[in-house]
């Protein structure tokens, strides 16, 4: 498992289970930066808040991100506009497992209207406890050409 990893917590809009999810992190001694509207009452749009969190990935300034939306799809696409992030929708822990072991995810993306406190622990601790695996490496190499070439156009 990994240990004292900073997490970007984004969400565009505040839900209870932001409350859950920071509690998790803290006892896994993560230290957990918001963005958007995580841990407040304003509401931000979800390109704007993935942008926001995404960039803080990217630039190393977070080692990961758990973003939230509605359904997780947005915040999911707006993320993955950003050379360096592979952010995976993640429903349940074998997916958040096979997102960290195949595709080497950086960021977890999480549906707010599936989430309950009780599948966030799940799936975040199949995400804290499972390393990327060696049989992913092609694919995320590829995945880093494919950033590179289109980040000319």
């Amino acid at each position: 498992m990994r240990t004292c990893v900073k997490i970007a917590l984004c969400a565009d809009e505040p839900y209870p289970v932001h409350a859950a999810i920071e509690r998790l992190l803290a006892t896994l001694g993560h230290t957990a930066v918001r963005f958007g509207a995580f841990g407040g009452t304003i509401e931000v749009p979800w390109p704007e808040a993935a942008e926001a969190g995404a960039l803080a990935v990217a630039a190393g300034t977070c080692d990961e991100g758990i973003f939230l939306c509605w359904t997780g799809t947005g915040i999911s696409m707006a993320a993955n506009k950003l050379p360096g992030i592979r952010a995976a929708l993640c429903t349940d822990a074998a997916t958040a497992a096979g997102a960290r072991v195949w595709n080497h995810a950086n960021v977890l993306c999480l549906s707010h209207r599936l989430l309950t406190d009780d599948l966030a622990q799940e799936i975040l601790h199949a995400w804290f406890t499972t390393e990327p695996g060696e049989r992913g490496r092609g694919g995320v190499d590829r995945l880093a050409e494919i950033d590179a070439r289109y980040r000319r156009l």
